[in-house]
Order: C-alpha cells, then structure tokens, then sequence
C-alpha cells in the first residue's frame, strides 16, 4: 500500500526532530523538519504539507504558547487545508482550546504514545483530502455555475450546409476524438461543440469553454492550469483550473489561433503528456477532458506561415467540421430571425409583435457579415425600440446603414412581394381568412381574390 501524507515537524529541539523522524518516517509519505519556523511558508509553498506538527514555543523561558499560535495564524492564511497538531510540553487544557478555536485540528503533550500519534497523524490526513476534495468541489461547481449561467440558444437551420454539419456531429460526439472547428466570428461555434457535448457520452458532467484570446502570457497558466495560494502577488486563494475543472466532460478551446508559439508549446506538452502543475506547486495533475477547439483563422495557412505549431495542429484536429456562414445558408435565416423573435417578444413583453413583409425581405437581402450573431442582435433591437408592433425594414437596419441596397429592396416585383404578404399573413393568423385580410388591411373577396391568383 502506498504511504500518504507528508508532514512537516517544527521544533526546536533536534533530538525531538530525530526522534520523530525515526519514528513517523515507515508511515508516511516524507517527513520534513525544521527548528526554525520562519522556514515554515517556504515548506508550504515547495511541498504541498499536508501536516504540520508545530511546537508551542519557541522563545527561550516563554512558555505561554504565543509562539505557536502566531505561526497556526502565519500556516492557515497562507493554506487553511493544511492540517496543523500543535505540541508542548505542558497540558494546559485553555491553550487546547485557544489553539483549536484558531484552527488546530489536534493538540497533543510530550511525552507521546508513539502508535497513539501516528493514529492521530493518520486520522489527520484523512481529513486533510476531504479538505481537498470539497475544495475541488466547491471551484468545479462554481465554474458548472458559470456555464449554466452562459448557455447558448439551439441550433437552428433545414439549409444543405447545417444539414452536414449536424450529421458530422452525429458520427462524431459519441467518440473522444479531438474537434476543430472552423468558421467566422458570429457562426455559432461553440453551440455546434455544446451539441457534440450533449450527444456523447459525457453529457452528465460539465461542459467548460476558455476563451483563449482574453488570456495574456501572465494569466493563461493559472487559468488553465489553476494556482496555489501565494503563487503571485493576486493569488490570494488557491484556485483550481479549467482544465481539472473539466475533468470527466469536455473542454472547448475557443479561439485558439490566436495562441502565441510560447503558449502554443505549452499547451501542447500538457496535451501530449495529459497533465499538468498548478502555478506555485510541484504537486503534478492528471486529467481527462474530451478537447474540443474553436476558431476563426486559417489554421492550414497559419502552419504554412510557422505562426501556427504543425504539431499542435495535428493533435487538435482528429475531425475538422467547418461551420458555414449565414450567407451560405439563406434558408435558415427567417427561421433563426423567427425564433429570435420569440425570445425577444416574451423577455420584452411585447407578445404579438411580428415582422411586415419588408423587413423579412431586409433579413434576406442584407449580407450578414456578423452572422447569427448579428442577427440575434439586430432582432432584439428592433423588438426592444418598436411602437406599433410591427416590425419594418428600418426598424432592423435603420435609414444609414450602407450594407442594405435600398433600391434593391423596393423595386421588386409587385407580384411577388405581393404573394409574399399574403403568405406571411395567412401564417400569422393560421389561415384564418378574416384575420388575414386585417392584416393585410382588404377585404375578405379582395383576399380570395389575390389568393387565387397566386394559387394559394
């Protein structure tokens, strides 16, 4: 069975040390020791203690305990999960109780019974990874939080482009093959890795998404990797990083092309290796994660140019899945606006606002050069600004807005732009012939009339 817990034994008198040493050292782990207590951070900080079994006293003639509880202080700010037992000569029963009401887990007296403290050691240790395990818990369910708090809306689309897409996703979420996906900024590209997330085999544990072009040189280790309390002027508290917190789920690496070389090799070392160590320990962490990455650049290109390591390229990329951009995929773009729409009239409270014909012929001729994202936004402007409830062109684009060829717009054919109002108010009122001709502001013959003629 293999040995745990490493305990640091501080006193200062050396035949204490060596005894101890002599004694605890077939139990445990590593022992260390030191008679002077300054050296104490230093321990906490290159070792990952679990223990520290710490004298009372440390001034010569002061037996009042002061010491001892100073350093307790110094141990618990700097870790609080490190366990500390202090031990003095003198069983004074307030000390004990000062000294664990400070943090002490344990108080014992010299002279000890040598299998009745490795029993308290050992009992101690237990305590000190639950310490540890509800700390993981507590950083992984706040990040679960974070996510939960930032999902994103469905995919949507009957287009040829996202129909190939959605079948790649089908033949791929039930594997551990590392994703890349490609495609413009606004295309919806982590909803397609949140979609293979639900669809595989992982779907009950989290799903956690980095993007990497808001971590400089400084911060991208410690939010990666996590860090030890005072790894860094910032690193008040230890913290645990994205990629242990996903552990068990699936990671997504957005934007990863804008890695510089220097993280790139970094990154692909933790790759290659599957694990990793917190900034400020030497503690090394194993993980499981299905990888998924996400960007906007020419990854191929950028390899090509020595911007973009080839070796990382090819650990990343099992399947590439390029994700098309609204403009290839005209058809979904009234069904995405549609459902927008639905989202935006309910938070607002502007339930029954709808579309004229005008502004669905707008939504298709416009470029989309911000893609569904753009769109997304666009619809809840347009709903939040409406007074009358229907939405017209400039209400989505304004007077001003150079994409949108006006002339285009308004010269169409009479004919057609006139099907495609009757259509849409046949929609809205679900065919029901009187609501339909108010909308459209005729008479129910006149209606009957225009429809036959378009064959509807």
């Amino acid at each position: 069975m293999k040995k745990q817990g490493k305990i640091l034994v501080v006193d200062d008198n050396q035949d204490l040390i060596k005894s101890l040493n002599r004694m605890l050292k077939f139990d445990f782990e590593a022992i260390y020791t030191s008679t002077d207590p300054k050296q104490i951070p230093s321990f906490l900080k290159s070792e990952n203690i679990d223990i520290v079994l710490l004298d009372m006293n440390f001034t010569e003639g002061d037996q009042s305990g002061r010491d001892g509880l100073y350093w307790l202080k110094r141990i618990k700010d700097q870790d609080s999960s490190v366990i500390v037992i202090l031990i003095t000569a003198y069983g004074d029963v307030e000390l004990a109780v000062s000294a664990i009401q400070k943090g002490a887990t344990n108080f014992v007296t010299k002279p000890w019974e040598p299998q009745k403290l490795i029993a308290t050691l050992q009992n101690a240790i237990e305590l000190r990874q639950s310490k540890l395990e509800i700390n993981k818990l507590k950083q992984s369910t706040k990040s679960v939080k974070e996510e939960i708090q930032n999902r994103q809306d469905p995919i949507i689309g009957n287009s040829q482009a996202i129909k190939k897409v959605l079948n790649t996703i089908n033949k791929v979420a039930r594997t551990d093959a590392n994703i890349l996906i490609l495609g413009e900024n606004g295309t919806g590209k982590e909803l397609i890795a949140r979609e293979i997330h639900n669809k595989s085999d992982r779907s009950n544990n989290v799903f956690l998404s980095v993007d990497l072009n808001s971590l400089n040189e400084n911060i991208f280790e410690s939010e990666l990797f996590g860090h030890k309390k005072g790894a860094f002027t910032d690193a008040k508290e230890d913290k645990i990083g994205r990629i242990e917190a996903a552990s068990g789920g699936t990671l997504l690496l957005d934007e990863i092309g804008n890695l510089s070389i220097g993280l790139q090799s970094k990154l692909l070392t933790v790759l290659q290796n599957r694990e990793f160590t917190p900034v400020g320990s030497n503690q090394v962490v194993k993980f499981d994660v299905r990888l998924i990455c996400a960007t906007n650049k020419k990854l191929k290109q950028l390899v090509n140019e020595q911007l973009f390591r080839d070796d990382l390229y090819f650990r990343i990329n099992t399947i590439e899945i390029l994700n098309p951009p609204l403009r290839k995929r005209e058809e979904d773009i009234i069904l995405i606006a549609e459902y927008f729409l639905r989202i935006y009239a309910k938070r607002y409270d502007k339930q029954g606002i709808k579309l004229n014909a005008l502004a669905y012929n707008s939504l298709m001729k416009y470029k989309w050069p911000g893609n569904i994202r753009e769109l997304k936004h666009t619809i809840e402007k347009a709903v939040i600004l409406n007074d009358d409830g229907i939405i017209k062109p400039n209400d989505l684009f304004g007077l001003n807005e150079v994409e949108v060829d006006s002339n285009e717009l308004f010269t169409l054919n009479l004919d057609s732009l006139e099907k495609l109002a009757i259509e849409k108010a046949l929609k809205d009122s679900h065919g029901n012939i009187s609501k339909a001709s108010k909308l459209l502001g005729i008479s129910r013959t006149s209606l009957y009339s225009k429809m036959s003629k378009h064959g509807l």
